[in-house]
């Protein structure tokens, strides 16, 4: 069996090396040449699948280690009786400690008391729902669909943007009908927002309109902005780059866990569609065992914790200064190393990886943190 892969799936070769001949190459040098020969094909997002790609070839699975699809044609796979596999749910978490790391960021006063608008509650939206609450945070969100299907104490985007202190963006990138969500956020909507507001997008760039963000932050009339995803990839708008508060290069869903755990979803369902034993598992995570406790002090608020605790697991400034060197590159050297800074992101264990020594009579505190995400000793 003739495998191609995108080299940066993670243990690509470990996991599937086994069950056939793999190729690697880049996800945006993947073309119809390469693939005409494979059985099996293995993407991540900056692949485009569908008749442009698989057209006369020999591809019977297609797996995608993503959460999302947008960058597949479905119809026009089930229509050939191509399989497809992806893994939805496999960086939810990782996505959510993200947000929580950007809060922590954004406010760094304190985030109880304020008021937090999930657009989009689905898996990543209901964990960063959770893990907000035991911030102390007041919680609206907004799901049309959800809503349709009966889900009750959701409110409207509208009623949402004017009285959220953070509007987070969890929807996948749907371009047409009733639930389209390209320039969701677009120029009227980010008006509603208050001047004190401030928005967080790691679903995909085009749901929020670029350049009327880019405008409200030059006028002022948005506090801040912490942008994961960007229209242009790999070479968002300099200018965005510069004027967001926190920018990050489409890493948000990166931590270790996550990506070892897309791996083993695609890999267990090409080992079903191809009769084949499950052999390989992901390895024990780097240097999780070792790291040592992180003693609190007796006193500090869940804010002050919060603020030495989440950068030691997750230092989101550290990938926004990457960007924004990144940004200033020339146009084609800036692609390059957008994409060579997601090839080779270094292991980002999640918050359970970090024990933390909470003194006795912190009732509150420990079960915040537990449910924030660390292990609390």
């Amino acid at each position: 069996m003739k495998i191609v892969a995108d080299e940066n799936i993670p243990f690509v070769r470990e996991a599937f090396g086994a069950l056939g001949d793999i190729t690697v190459r880049p996800g945006r040098e993947i073309g119809a040449e390469q693939v005409r020969e494979a059985d099996l094909l293995l993407v991540r997002s900056v692949t485009a699948v569908g008749a442009k790609l698989l057209e006369g070839s020999r591809v019977r699975f297609v797996g995608s280690a993503t959460i999302g699809l947008d960058h597949v044609d479905q119809a026009w796979l089930r229509a050939r009786g191509i399989v497809l596999a992806y893994a939805p749910g496999s960086n939810a978490n990782s996505v959510a400690e993200y947000v929580v790391a950007a809060l922590v960021a954004l406010r760094e006063e304190r985030c109880a008391g304020r008021t937090l608008g999930i657009v989009g509650l689905g898996r990543i939206g209901t964990l960063v729902r959770e893990k907000a609450r035991a911030l102390g945070m007041a919680v609206l969100a907004n799901d049309p669909p959800l809503e349709r299907a009966g889900k009750a104490g959701l409110v409207s985007l509208e009623d949402l943007l004017q009285r959220s202190d953070i509007v987070t963006c969890h929807v996948p990138l749907i371009r047409e009908g009733l639930d389209a969500t390209e320039h969701l956020l677009d120029a009227p909507r980010l008006s509603l927002l208050r001047p004190h507001a401030a928005v967080i997008n790691t679903s995909r760039g085009a749901v929020v309109d670029n350049a009327a963000l880019l405008r409200c932050l030059q006028e002022k009339r948005l506090a801040g902005a912490v942008l994961d995803v960007w229209e242009g990839e790999p070479q968002p708008d300099p200018a965005l780059v510069r004027a967001v508060t926190l920018g990050t290069p489409h890493i948000a869903g990166y931590s270790w866990n996550g990506k070892a755990a897309g791996t083993k979803m695609i890999y267990d369902a090409a080992c079903t569609f191809f009769n084949r034993r499950f052999k390989w598992a992901p390895p024990a995570p780097p240097g999780g065992a070792g790291r040592r406790p992180v003693a609190v002090e007796a006193g500090r608020s869940l804010d002050e914790i919060l603020r030495e605790l989440v950068p030691r697991s997750y230092a989101i400034r550290r990938d926004d200064a990457a960007l924004r060197a990144i940004a200033e590159l020339p146009g084609f050297e800036q692609g390059r190393a957008f994409d060579h800074f997601r090839a080779s992101y270094p292991a980002r264990l999640e918050f359970r990886h970090t024990s933390v020594a909470v003194p006795a009579g912190r009732s509150k505190v420990p079960e915040a943190l537990r449910r924030i995400g660390f292990t609390v000793l």
